[in-house]
């Protein structure tokens, strides 16, 4: 069947398209997600002078009864800051 097309179809969606947020609400506070990846990024070049590229991994820890949110960047660095 000679120029006969084949239907289109939609790549397939990956997991990693998947767009989420965390909000994390405590006694009467609320933080997002993007506002504690900023704190520790903030962290790490007004603190620590390092530049924003070195920046390769990112761990947080957040502590709602301490009211604070500690990170490790890259495997060693760490720090904390409150909510």
């Amino acid at each position: 069947m000679a120029g006969k097309k084949s239907p289109a179809t939609a790549p397939a969606k990956k997991a990693d398209d998947l767009q989420a947020s965390v909000e994390l609400q405590y006694a009467g506070k609320s933080i997002s997600y993007d506002d504690m990846v900023e704190s520790a990024r903030q962290y790490w070049t007004k603190d620590l002078g390092h530049k924003i590229d070195e920046l390769k991994s990112l761990e947080l820890y957040v502590k709602p009864e301490e009211d604070r949110v500690y990170y490790v960047a890259n495997g060693k660095e760490v720090g904390s800051s409150t909510l």
